[in-house]
């Protein structure tokens, strides 16, 4: 008599993914939602949890998934306690903590990445601002555009307003960003390149790319929400932006290999250039709906992390 090895498919448990959000968007945003099938689909409960309740055993859950605690630019300080305690979290922990003060962009200049030029401005240094042109002023720790002005600096009002900004973000402790206004924004737009796992190879790979129009539109009056809301369409990346995007995840301290997803946002430069603005690898969002197949993509790179 022959006996057939045992099989344990139909009775192993589904694998658990806990989708992390805010308190104010407890059942996701509408463009993460889109996930949830695919998952399903996979063989992957997810199930949408507050980074911030108390109750939530994080063990539970064979992966943590990082998508929407929009809210932990009020509190870094706690988010990165919770981020360095919680097992299975993805992106990583020290990937994230790196990655949530935007100081990173000196660490991709230093690697040689074309990146937007920026002064930095802290408790104690006074600033003085240039003579003209447009400039942006935001935080090194925020999200959504919140807290972020544009100012025409040849204008004695915005002048003021811009210095008023400065020092309002100082005296709340905050590093200051001021950086040239890129006007090709007002054009082109922003162009962000969405990156997942490659389950073949476990490496990033390149998987869409969409639009952004341009969001600010002056000095900094505040936002209602989260966020600034977004014109989004969907884009074909160029392959030089594809190439300088390469760059700055090559310029990842630990490299790619244990991420599951990024995304380069690029503007063109002075010269026209691709530059970086930002490397989002903690919670960005990923654009789903503006890819039939992103969200497929996302769910077999969440797979491939699980059975790694």
């Amino acid at each position: 008599m022959t006996t057939r090895p045992f099989d344990d498919t139909a009775t192993r448990a589904p694998a658990r993914v806990a989708v992390v959000t805010a308190a104010s968007l407890p059942d996701l945003e509408p463009d993460d939602r889109l996930i949830l099938a695919p998952l399903a689909a996979a063989g992957i409960t997810a199930e949408p949890v507050v980074w911030t309740d108390p109750t939530v055993d994080w063990t539970a859950y064979d992966r943590v998934l990082l998508r929407s605690p929009w809210d932990y630019t009020e509190r870094r300080a706690d988010f990165l306690a919770w981020v360095s305690s919680v097992p299975g979290l993805l992106n990583p922990a020290d990937v994230v903590v790196w990655n949530t003060e935007k100081t990173y962009l000196r660490d991709l200049a230093a690697a040689g990445v074309p990146v937007t030029e920026t002064q930095w401005i802290g408790g104690g240094d006074v600033w003085t601002p240039p003579a003209a042109g447009e400039w942006v002023v935001k935080p090194a720790v925020g999200a959504g555009s919140v807290d972020a002005g544009r100012y025409d600096l040849s204008d004695p009002e915005h002048r003021e307003l811009a210095e008023l900004h400065v020092e309002r973000l100082l005296a709340a402790a905050r590093l200051v960003m001021v950086q040239p206004y890129l006007t090709a924004v007002d054009t082109d737009g922003e162009t962000a390149l969405l990156f997942f796992t490659d389950p073949a190879t476990g490496a990033l790979a390149y998987s869409h790319a969409i639009r952004k129009g341009p969001m600010l539109a002056g000095p900094d009056t505040g936002v209602e929400g989260l966020y600034k809301q977004e014109q989004i369409d969907p884009r074909v990346a160029t392959e030089a932006q594809r190439a300088v995007a390469e760059r700055a995840l090559a310029a990842i301290p630990g490299g790619t290999g244990r991420l599951l997803y990024a995304r380069v946002d690029l503007l063109p430069g002075p010269g026209g250039d691709p530059v970086v603005v930002e490397l989002e690898l903690t919670e960005p969002s990923l654009f789903f709906g503006f890819d039939q197949d992103a969200a497929g993509r996302f769910a077999a790179a969440v797979a491939a992390h699980i059975t790694r």
